[in-house]
């Protein structure tokens, strides 16, 4: 009986295993094949990057007869699908001789990116820090109704406030500078609502030791709080600098001047004859945001994971 019993024990320990091996099995497989549908885009344009303008060309005729001017009057797109090849013939360094050296455009854009993208980082950091300061630390009258306006604030699209920018920017007499662009990205409400649900955590305790040793609001903010949040602030700057460096809309908006325009503009705007080009451009546009996300991975998971957000 108890042999028995034994037996099919087993047999259902087995049973199970082997149901088990197969769903993690069928699950890895699916996650390598999004993995690669999602990653292959990207390979496609760092290796197309090494190829020759004749190459190119050859490859993705169809690209370009779709793009070209006939083609929109007789509404006629990808007539014929194009080849995808990934291993050029032939490495070549021709399109980042022209972007880089025989190109200045792509230097003053690129630039134009960082004097936009680091000044909206540090001071929504600044901002957001000292907001979120205030939000964790101060229980006044009606503090939850002036929180819930920035979720709902951030919550909103951008698109929906372009126009509203355009009229104040124009109002104050900045449109077309960078700090129509500066001014409303350093008083975004993403960074406050994520340091604040962080800074909200930091225990109580610390700050009353704190108070009984002397320490006054501004040393309480600089050398618990901030400290304490590093992790969340590295995160953020994360963040805030991937979503910036791409934007697009704002600078079409707020910019008319095409020579104060980022790269991500730039990138938006290349003609049919210049592919080859845009896979070289694409390449260098995806490195300072990825070298930044690989240099601060692990705080932008701990500082994401810690802060509440699901």
């Amino acid at each position: 009986m108890h042999e028995r019993a034994r037996a099919v024990a087993k047999r259902k320990a087995v049973v199970r295993n082997a149901t088990s091996k197969f769903w993690t099995t069928l699950g890895t497989l699916l996650a390598i094949a999004v993995a690669a549908f999602a990653l292959m885009p990207i390979v496609l344009t760092i290796l197309d990057s090494f190829m020759s303008t004749d190459e190119i060309k050859t490859n993705y005729s169809a690209v370009y007869n779709s793009l070209s001017s006939a083609a929109a009057e007789t509404k006629t797109y990808l007539s014929s699908t194009p080849k995808l090849k990934m291993i050029p013939d032939m490495v070549s360094f021709s399109q980042y001789k022209t972007l880089l050296f025989l190109s200045p455009t792509y230097l003053l854009k690129f630039w134009n990116s960082v004097a936009l993208v680091v000044p909206i980082v540090f001071g929504q950091l600044m901002v957001g820090c000292l907001a979120a300061y205030s939000f964790s630390r101060y229980r006044r009258k009606r503090r939850e109704v002036l929180f819930f306006s920035y979720v709902i604030l951030m919550l909103m699209p951008f698109q929906v406030t372009l126009v509203p920018n355009y009229l104040i920017a124009n109002w104050l007499g900045i449109y077309n500078t960078w700090w129509a662009i500066i001014l409303p990205g350093v008083f975004s409400t993403f960074s406050v609502y994520l340091l604040s649900k962080y800074m909200r955590q930091i225990p109580s305790s610390y700050i009353e030791a704190a108070k009984l040793d002397g320490a006054n609001e501004w040393n309480i903010f600089t050398k618990i709080s901030l400290p304490m949040c590093k992790s969340a602030i590295y995160a953020m700057a994360i963040l805030l600098f991937i979503d910036y460096w791409n934007m697009v809309e704002q600078p079409l908006i707020l910019l008319e001047n095409e020579s104060k325009q980022p790269l991500s503009v730039f990138l938006s705007q290349i003609n049919a004859s210049e592919i080859g080009v845009a896979f070289a451009a694409s390449f260098i546009f995806m490195l300072p945001p990825l070298l930044i996300f690989l240099y601060g991975e692990q705080y932008l998971v701990e500082g994401i994971s810690r802060s509440g957000i699901k």
